[in-house]
């Protein structure tokens, strides 16, 4: 069963525009570790170059990776701890 999570307004209207081609993408927050993205997807970088991919790509939540936004294992030895769990929304 999916949890209802609460996103901010100006994320739902960024959102609501997205082309529909990222349907099947699934994101798995892992336990003190990356985002783990799979699925076909387009990332866009902070000066607007974008990447596509297809299957796994997985996205650095430590801070510490040297290949940002992707992850290069660094979270294992720089001593990220992360514990962030989806909390239904309560209507």
């Amino acid at each position: 069963m999916l949890s209802k999570v609460r996103i901010e307004p100006e994320c739902a209207v960024a959102a609501a525009n997205l082309p529909r081609v990222m349907d099947n993408v699934r994101i798995k927050v892992r336990e003190n570790g990356p985002y783990l993205v799979t699925g076909a997807i387009e990332l866009i970088d902070a000066d607007g170059n974008p990447y596509t991919a297809e299957g796994n790509v997985v996205l650095c939540r430590c801070g510490g990776s040297a290949s940002k936004p992707f992850c290069d294992g660094s979270h294992r030895t720089n001593g990220f701890t992360a514990t962030e769990r989806a909390t239904a929304v309560e209507e």
